[in-house]
């Protein structure tokens, strides 16, 4: 008997410590796989949302196709013209434009209105708008006529010809002729001589220019002067000079005083001349 307790006394003691000083292992939690079920679920819930989006995308497509037709359809209730018209009538303007507003308010196209406005012999520059949400603003600058242009039209302040009708008085302004081509030109030798001129206070009446470049003037008294192409300047302060000194006291007979000479001129009168006038001409012009 004591020999068979020492074993079991022995067994026991041992499994005790290795029950005790063994580590505790925590099982691992194991995931849960979804089924087919639930990626059934998903698929229908993510086909669903794509297909929401789509019905919204459509509706907002079709509502915003919708607004645009309607204003589209919008016709132009009210046209104002503004700007200080004196040549033009407010009620032409608005003729004039109501055949391209016939597509609508959306629809008019306002850089042809602008186009055809201008084209307008009186008007210069127009300018169109939209004004929500159906009136059509119409701003008109007018032509400003600075000088007459041949028989029937006019110089604008850029030097710029436009034809049309003379309405009302326009006999005040200077005449000036040439090629359209020359206007610029013409224009510049035309301000040039009126400031030359102003210590003898005459004015221009009339200036042209032909082919050749010749210039020719009418001063205010019936005065020709002729100035050629060349030496502009020169012979304009020239005459001015001689103007001062011996022309000055004739100036109701002077008919015509060419300056196209390199040191001299020639001058008619309309009256008949001392000799003694002549001499002191000729030698001004030496």
């Amino acid at each position: 008997m004591p020999r068979l307790q020492q074993p079991l006394n022995y067994s026991i003691q041992r499994l005790r410590r290795e029950t005790h000083g063994a580590t505790r292992k925590v099982p691992r939690k194991i995931e849960a796989k979804p089924s087919w079920l639930a990626a059934i679920k998903q698929s229908l819930s993510v086909w669903l949302n794509r297909c929401l989006i789509l019905v919204a995308a459509t509706v907002v497509i079709v509502l915003g196709t919708q607004a645009y037709l309607k204003l589209l359809s919008i016709p132009v209730e009210r046209i104002s013209v503004t700007g200080t018209l004196q040549h033009t009538q407010t009620e032409a303007v608005q003729k004039m434009v109501q055949p391209a507003l016939q597509g609508g308010f959306l629809n008019a196209d306002l850089t042809l209105l602008r186009e055809q406005l201008e084209a307008l012999p009186w008007i210069y520059e127009a300018t169109v708008r939209r004004r929500w949400p159906n009136a059509l603003e119409i701003h008109v600058v007018e032509q400003l006529p600075i000088a007459r242009w041949g028989e029937d039209g006019f110089l604008n302040h850029e030097a710029v010809v436009f034809q049309t009708t003379r309405e009302g008085s326009w006999d005040a302004l200077p005449l000036l002729r040439g090629a359209e081509s020359d206007a610029h030109i013409l224009m510049a030798r035309y301000q040039r001589l009126e400031e030359l001129l102003q210590p003898l206070a005459l004015q221009v009446v009339e200036l042209s220019i032909d082919e050749r470049g010749q210039l020719d003037a009418v001063l205010e008294g019936g005065t020709q002067l002729k100035l050629g192409n060349e030496e502009f300047v020169e012979r304009v302060q020239r005459f001015v000079a001689v103007y001062q000194t011996e022309l000055g006291e004739r100036s109701e007979d002077l008919e015509r005083v060419d300056m196209r000479y390199e040191t001299g001129m020639a001058v008619v009168f309309s009256a008949p001349v001392q000799v003694a006038d002549l001499s002191i001409i000729n030698k001004k012009g030496e």
